[in-house]
């Protein structure tokens, strides 16, 4: 099964960053859409999400919140089972 994550991101924020950062340690492959002076794509992850707070990431169509959530269902081991994997990488971060 293919896995599909696309995030919403704005320059020069820390939390996009460390989003990516954790995702692309998963080794997995995102679709990035930069925002930061896109008002479609803008407008687009608000309605998506039901929110403003970037960044806004999704999970094959699911918005799974920003990057704290992120890191919560990777620190429950939720993570692992969203991305397609059987195991758990058990790594903190």
């Amino acid at each position: 099964m293919s896995i599909k994550i696309e995030i919403y991101t704005k320059l020069y924020c820390a939390y996009c960053e460390r989003a990516k950062e954790l995702l692309h340690i998963k080794g997995v492959s995102f679709v990035e859409y930069d925002i930061t002076d896109d008002r479609l794509k803008a407008a687009e992850m608000q309605q998506r999400a039901q929110s403003q707070k970037v960044p806004g990431i999704f999970i094959n169509d699911t918005p799974i919140g920003g990057c704290l959530e992120l890191f919560d269902l990777n620190e429950k081991g939720d993570l692992d089972a969203l991305l397609g994997f059987s195991f758990s990488s058990n790594k903190s971060f």
